[in-house]
């Protein structure tokens, strides 16, 4: 079976996606009443998993039960090298493996469920690059926008600053100050954090050469945003402009969240930057059909 759901909790559910003989494990939230509008596919970050997208430390942080409550179907997807596929894949998969992966994960997952409108990607640090890369390979236009957040074209931290699983240095990055997040957060995550696959932090330092490439192939609609105690990425106005400029084939949108460290979707921040990530998607739908 291409599917299997096991344990309900509130709206949110268990899944395992088989991605041609890759079990991907994840999350999945539909709406209640009416067909999904579209599918929210949630992409997290390296050494973090699928329920990064489901804050439980506070009500109202999980964009599984928001998406679902305003009528799009959320799947968030561990990646490969995480969650059921860490068997198979220990050291995970390069990029350009991740995107074959994935694109297999919604094919399997369009044949056995509605998907309204089609895909909106919508991921966090590494998992930005996995989905512009994504964006780059969907030669079939299913994708209708992507939302991401935490992910620039250049780092801010030297080399010996880049991801690693044993870097102190990392914890400091990726949170930022501590009062931006409910204090649960630290206590539920545990089971949210978890190391990265080696060929993910060691492909870490080619990405500011990997992105030009990649740039210039996406035609999908982008929002970036950059939290305001963002650490790891430049997002001042050059580094910003000559990003924009690469991704020149589609519209982009830059954007600023108040109150946030780079872990957006923990933080007390989670609730506006969702709210912000779905209007887009809003946007992406309108400008599809009045297209037509």
């Amino acid at each position: 079976m291409s599917e299997i759901l096991s344990r309900v909790t509130r709206n949110v559910r268990d899944i395992t996606v088989d991605a041609d003989g890759v079990p991907l494990s994840g999350l999945l939230s539909e709406p209640s009443q009416t067909p999904p509008r579209a599918v929210v596919v949630a992409v997290h970050g390296g050494g973090t998993r699928a329920g990064y997208f489901d804050g439980r430390a506070h009500p109202g942080l999980s964009l599984l039960e928001l998406g679902a409550s305003l009528g799009f179907t959320v799947l968030a997807l561990d990646r490969p090298g995480y969650g059921l596929s860490a068997a198979r894949f220990p050291a995970g998969q390069t990029l350009a493996e991740q995107s074959v992966t994935l694109h297999a994960a919604l094919d399997a997952f369009a044949r056995q469920h509605r998907i309204g409108a089609g895909f909106f990607l919508l991921a966090h640090s590494f998992g930005g690059k996995l989905a512009l890369t994504a964006a780059a390979d969907d030669t079939g236009g299913r994708l209708v926008g992507l939302d991401i957040s935490g992910c620039g074209h250049q780092y801010a931290v030297g080399p010996d600053e880049l991801p690693h699983p044993h870097s102190l240095a990392n914890r400091r990055l990726s949170w930022g100050p501590l009062q931006l997040y409910p204090p649960n957060t630290f206590v539920g995550s545990r089971s949210v954090l978890v190391p990265m696959p080696e060929r993910e932090w060691g492909e870490a330092a080619d990405w500011p050469g990997l992105f030009p490439g990649i740039a210039r192939r996406v035609r999908t609609p982008v929002r970036l945003t950059f939290a305001e105690y963002e650490a790891w990425w430049r997002h001042d106005e050059e580094a910003l402009a000559a990003m924009t400029r690469m991704l020149g084939g589609t519209r982009v949108i830059v954007d600023r969240q108040p109150d946030a460290g780079h872990n957006i979707s923990l933080g007390w921040a989670a609730r506006s930057y969702h709210l912000r990530a779905l209007g887009f998607l809003e946007e992406c739908l309108c400008a599809t059909r009045t297209a037509r």
